[in-house]
């Protein structure tokens, strides 16, 4: 077995729970600058990421999966060194490319040209080199009558368009990529996905930050298993993720952890009945729904809501919009709530995810992939009425009628 080009050892991350006190004295303030480690209460730690070990070899395309807060991105941060372990030690060989969060490694003073020149240098590259590459990267990124203006004035999906084609094209032998490619368009996810495909064919080494099931059984040769902290690697991706979707998990809240000060986002997204009212376990004879908690940061014109639901594979059942509805959100800055109602009776009893979306036709603001996961409990319905049972996800009432057979025709005698 050849040397892995990434080799994880024993590695666990802490982090502080606590918070700064609120200094009353400018004395208070200077002293703690001068002792740092009065902010925090000791053992008062989080763990992140609690004794991981993995190989991962040159040529190889891994992707981490895990819920919300399982310890994916951490994992990916500690090997981009924007981290360091709190224990066990990490060896990188070769030279390394990600895309973490928006923006990150750009400067936003700098325009999309020089940022481009930046991240080439970073990765040790030759002007010339970086120059070979140029016209491929704008063209990639579709940013080009904007490649003048300093990067702070990009949207975050411009941001991410040129982040990615940067990182992609300037052939690192490792490839980090995190989950912000949510951040981009449908038409652009499809077009980075492709791109990742064509740099492991390249045979470079990926590792890759996806709640995107689909895509990680497309790219991904093999996949890590994140559940609280702790990593568990499969040889099959497929078990992987068998793994990975009958994990048991508290389904029916979801709160946005960190929210970005600049950029409109959700808020929380909670499973309801129909009047409102919380709910754990929906059934198949009931109505209920999801109530959405947003908050625009800035004026956003046309801005959408969208959800679709997926079934306990990842395979996409149906998505809704409000402008399905003719609802027009508010546009101006503020904190809005929004309910959305599926249709009665609709869901079989099975386990199915949803995923919301905040966006506008100009921009994608903010999305929540499979942020919730719901068990429907059998009830009376129509799941249950039909002898021998039923296939399918959904229940969808169609019309049958009997209609009189036309009269034969004779033929005229001769």
């Amino acid at each position: 077995m050849t040397q892995p080009v990434i080799r994880i050892e024993h590695v666990g991350k802490a982090f502080h729970r606590a918070e700064k006190a609120v200094a009353t004295r400018i004395v208070d303030e200077v002293a703690g600058w001068l002792q740092p480690t009065r902010k925090f209460a000791v053992g008062d730690q989080f763990w992140a990421l609690r004794d991981v070990s993995l190989d991962i070899h040159q040529g190889e395309v891994v992707g981490l999966i895990g819920h919300n807060g399982a310890g994916k991105s951490t994992l990916l941060k500690l090997l981009c060194r924007i981290l360091h372990p709190t224990t066990g030690r990490i060896e990188l060989h070769g030279r390394v490319g990600s895309l973490l969060e928006v923006g990150t490694g750009f400067h936003p003073e700098l325009t999309g040209r020089e940022n481009i020149y930046l991240n080439g240098a970073i990765l040790g590259m030759t002007r010339r080199e970086i120059a070979a590459k140029f016209d491929e990267i704008v063209a990639f990124s579709e940013v080009e009558p904007f490649l003048d203006m300093p990067v702070k004035r990009y949207s975050s999906g411009m941001a991410v368009r040129l982040a990615f084609s940067v990182a992609a094209h300037l052939e690192p032998e490792i490839l980090l990529v995190d989950e912000v490619l949510a951040v981009g368009d449908a038409e652009f996810q499809k077009k980075c996905l492709g791109r990742i495909g064509e740099v492991a064919r390249s045979g470079r080494t990926i590792v890759f930050v996806s709640h995107n099931v689909a895509a990680v059984q497309r790219l991904c040769t093999r996949a890590v298993l994140i559940d609280h902290g702790r990593a568990t690697a499969f040889d099959s991706v497929a078990e992987a993720l068998r793994q990975y979707l009958s994990r048991d998990i508290d389904g029916s809240v979801w709160v946005r952890s960190e929210a970005p000060l600049d950029q409109p986002h959700l808020e929380r997204i909670a499973l309801v009945q129909a009047d409102g009212k919380p709910l754990d376990v929906p059934d198949s004879a009931s109505q209920f729904g999801l109530l959405i908690d947003y908050s625009l940061t800035r004026p956003a014109p046309g801005v959408l809501l969208a959800a679709a639901v997926c079934n306990a594979y990842g395979t996409p059942l149906f998505s809704t919009a409000t402008p399905d509805a003719g609802v027009a959100l508010p546009e101006s800055p503020g904190r809005y709530r929004v309910q959305l109602l599926f249709p009665k009776a609709y869901f079989m009893p099975k386990r199915f995810s949803v995923t919301v979306a905040l966006y506008s036709l100009a921009e994608s603001f903010d999305r929540a992939e499979n942020c919730l996961t719901f068990d429907v409990a059998e009830a009376a319905s129509l799941a249950t009425s039909l002898p021998g049972g039923r296939w399918g996800e959904l229940q969808v009432p169609c019309g049958w009628s009997v209609v009189d057979r036309p009269a034969a025709t004779t033929e005229a005698s001769a």
